[in-house]
């Protein structure tokens, strides 16, 4: 395969792209027609890709748009429902249809036009662009003027589409990762075999070579350039991997629970409720890393009061008052 097949078609854009497909056949499209077809995945066919890491990239692909709550059906022979040598796959469009009695004014148009501005080029393929065409496309001008500017944001840490793209051609990785109290990042070199998502941050789970275990690293904490060395690795390790991270990362939360006061109606506690477990007092919290959970709930203010355990009540107080020094020290 070229170097730089990959690059051209970044795992953000071969998703969205897949999204566009299976949204737009009605019939269902078969896996041989959407790694022959669909941009992403064309590409790698025809560079020589095997079928068989096509297939795995494809079920991949599949479960990351589910676990963000995109409906694929998967439609088997009539006969034999369990028979999908032949399954057609596809997104029922009524999920994604507007209902006929919502009008767009031009005011609103506008802000949904500001709003796909939000994302970045490198986030957004041509794909996704052409839906802000779509919005144009309902008849109604976008007239209003928005004075001002459009903000950009990136989907994720940076460093996620190298480690992506490191897992799907099973390379070893290097990167510099800077852990809670430490004055200077180390490097790590790691066969990365899975990105997983949890309490809304994205880490890469894998064998840390130095140590010859497997571990878990938060992408935020990754402070150098991510490397693709030319080591390889076995791509077989990469079956289950994110089943692993994630019953890892639930074992870890299962042992560390907060017990928090939160005020109702703020944004604490919409945000804490998500995850949270009924307690006589407050709520029950399970967090991972008492560094980050102590981040978010500093973020809050006074939205929100850390009961136990007492470390991260004084790690939540360390950061409130250090916010309140740089402000003057005001109360």
């Amino acid at each position: 395969m070229p170097a730089n097949a990959s690059t051209k078609n970044p795992p953000e854009e071969r998703l969205v792209n897949l999204v566009v497909a299976l949204v737009a056949t009605e019939q269902g499209l078969t896996k041989d027609t959407i790694l022959t077809s669909v941009s992403g995945y064309r590409e790698q066919t025809e560079a020589g890709a095997s079928k068989d890491a096509l297939e795995k990239m494809f079920e991949r692909d599949k479960e990351a748009l589910r676990r963000l709550g995109v409906p694929i059906e998967t439609i088997g022979d009539w006969a034999d429902p369990d028979d999908l040598r032949e399954a057609r796959y596809r997104i029922p469009t009524a999920e994604y249809e507007l209902p006929e009695d919502i009008v767009f004014t031009p005011a609103e148009l506008a802000l949904l036009n500001l709003a796909g501005g939000v994302w970045s080029e490198s986030s957004m393929s041509a794909d996704a662009r052409s839906g802000l065409r779509k919005i144009r496309a309902l008849g109604i001008a976008v007239d209003e003027p928005i004075i001002g500017y459009s903000p950009r944001i990136s989907l994720r840490e940076p460093s996620f589409a190298v480690l992506q793209q490191a897992i799907e051609q099973s390379r070893v990785v290097t990167f510099g990762y800077l852990k809670p109290g430490e004055s200077a990042p180390r490097t790590r070199r790691v066969q990365p075999l899975a990105l997983v998502d949890y309490e809304a941050r994205w880490h890469v789970f894998g064998v840390d070579l130095d140590v010859g275990a497997d571990r878990t690293f938060l992408l935020r904490r990754i402070v150098e350039d991510v490397v693709i060395t030319r080591d390889t690795f076995d791509p077989a390790l990469r079956e289950g991997a994110g089943e692993r991270a994630l019953a890892g990362l639930n074992e870890v939360a299962a042992r560390s629970r907060a017990l928090l006061e939160v005020n109702p109606g703020t944004e604490a506690a919409l945000r804490l409720s998500r995850r949270s477990l009924p307690a006589d007092q407050g709520i029950l919290v399970p967090f991972v890393d008492i560094h980050v959970f102590a981040d978010e709930l500093a973020s809050y203010g006074p939205e929100v009061r850390v009961v136990q355990p007492a470390e991260l009540r004084d790690q939540v107080i360390r950061r409130l008052e250090a916010t309140r020094a740089i402000h003057g020290g005001a109360a």
